[in-house]
């Protein structure tokens, strides 16, 4: 199941995907895709469904982040090898966590927008997980049934700000827009390994990542478990995966994103992205 929100910015409505490829329109059943329509529960309610008993939405309206009421928006930094090698920096030993402010969140095809003095524009192709119950201390083993579903993420980073001067990894990551998520939440059943799902970025059509979550140095299950030690996730709450090589930063030389460049990522059977860089 693909659920969805669509309108605009701030006033998002829920839909899912029909068996057509059209939206059709969840807000007489759901109040949002937050909350208990993530538990497996909420899931199982919705799936009982049959999409062509739902409004249809016409035209082709403006898509939101596919989920609403979240708490957290946590990052791993560094988890595939490649990449850690590409930015000059050791292979953890454990999972490095970082934040990126909710705030950043933004549609899978708004535009990036990046402020005056932003200097090292950077992209990060990533798979995100949707948590779908409460979730403290849980195992490796049981953690991916606390898993609503995925969805494709683009971890847009600033690295002057992540790692020059004062850097930090809150700084360079949590501007508004820096956090496109969707097209869709994809429920955890339609994805039963996500240990193998390629991975893409492009930047004007040329490709500069290409990768596999099955090379990821820790899978989403230790990722959710090792999170759940130090905070309480909730329902609706993002832990996105880390990315593969291929960033601007690691390239050599580095090419850093310009105004009206063209962002577009995808990750296997989770749809894709589109996004104008524009510096304002």
């Amino acid at each position: 199941m693909k659920l969805l929100r669509y309108g605009p910015a701030g006033a998002e409505r829920p839909g899912l995907v029909g068996g057509d490829g059209e939206i059709r329109a969840l807000s007489g059943i759901i109040a949002d895709i937050e909350g208990e329509a993530l538990s497996n529960e909420g899931l199982a309610k919705l799936a009982a469904l049959d999409p062509e008993t739902l409004p249809l939405v016409e035209g082709n309206p403006r898509l939101g982040p596919p989920v609403a009421g979240v708490q957290k928006f946590i990052g791993i930094g560094l988890n595939f090898t490649d990449h850690a090698k590409e930015a000059g920096l050791p292979i953890p030993d454990e999972p490095i966590l970082f934040t990126k402010a909710v705030s950043s969140l933004s549609g899978p095809n708004d535009e990036i927008v990046f402020p005056p003095g932003a200097l090292k524009a950077d992209w990060e192709a990533e798979l995100a997980v949707i948590i779908g119950r409460k979730t403290k201390h849980v195992s490796a083993a049981d953690a991916l049934s606390h898993v609503a579903g995925y969805a494709v993420c683009n971890d847009v980073s600033e690295r002057a700000y992540q790692f020059e001067s004062t850097g930090d990894w809150l700084k360079g990551k949590s501007q508004d827009t820096w956090g496109p998520l969707g097209p869709w939440l994809v429920t955890r059943d339609e994805i039963p390994d996500p240990q193998a799902l390629g991975i893409w970025l492009e930047v004007n059509g040329t490709r500069m990542q290409s990768g596999n979550t099955g090379t990821m140095i820790f899978p989403v299950s230790e990722l959710v478990s090792y999170v759940s030690r130090f905070m309480t996730l909730y329902p609706g709450d993002i832990v996105t995966s880390g990315t593969p090589p291929g960033v601007a930063m690691g390239r050599d030389p580095q090419c850093w994103l310009k105004d009206g460049d063209v962002v577009t990522l995808g990750v296997g059977g989770m749809g894709e992205q589109r996004q104008k860089v524009i510096f304002a």
